[in-house]
């Protein structure tokens, strides 16, 4: 017998997969294109690097440390240099305290950051101040920015060389896209790089 609850779980999961579904088209072309830029980076001695907050924070640390250490262990690879700039409390406390929490990504990229690096900004409203200054930075220092995105994007959408927009504005439902899509580009670059291993 369905209940309130048991019909809303399965409008959840609805929910979900006709957004996967939808963004599985929509998004092709533009996965491909982030898929080249971070082979591009990485080939060119670059690294990949990822920002956001609360979930988004635990996607930037899930999504770095799957190129880091494994994807799948069916392709064994080297270490792929990727790194989370939210893995350091000290540093964001520290910068918290001395610059304010809108420059907790800004102020490590621009010292660890270089030109042809890959910034990941992921931001489910288009809107995190501080993710938005992380972009900004990454455009005067010749990085890449790659946006992972909800609602209308902006407006870190402007600041994005290549944006994975998420049609939708339930933050759950975007994360839940955003780890799917994060997956799918790692896996295709993934692909590539045990084809053709690096040296």
């Amino acid at each position: 017998m369905q209940t309130h609850e048991t019909a809303r779980f399965a409008a959840m999961m609805t929910k979900s997969a006709d957004l996967k579904r939808r963004i599985a088209t929509e998004l092709a072309d533009v996965v491909v294109k982030v898929v080249d830029a971070c082979e591009t980076s990485l080939r060119g001695g670059g690294k990949l690097m990822f920002c956001g907050n609360g979930g988004s924070a635990a996607d930037s640390q899930h999504l770095a440390t799957e190129m880091l250490i494994r994807l799948r262990g069916s392709h064994e690879r080297p270490s792929i240099a990727a790194l989370a700039l939210t893995l350091d409390p000290a540093m964001l406390t520290a910068c918290g305290n001395d610059y304010g929490y809108d420059r907790v990504f800004e102020r490590p990229l621009r010292g660890l950051g270089r030109t042809g690096d890959v910034l990941f900004g992921i931001t489910t409203s288009g809107r995190s101040g501080n993710v938005i200054k992380a972009l900004e930075a990454a455009r005067e220092m010749g990085i890449v920015t790659v946006g992972m995105l909800g609602g209308s994007g902006e407006p870190a959408l402007g600041l994005c060389d290549l944006a994975l927009l998420v049609p939708d504005t339930e933050t759950a439902r975007i994360q839940e896209c955003h780890i799917a899509l994060g997956h799918a580009v790692l896996e295709l670059l993934e692909d590539r790089i045990v084809a053709r291993p690096m040296p």
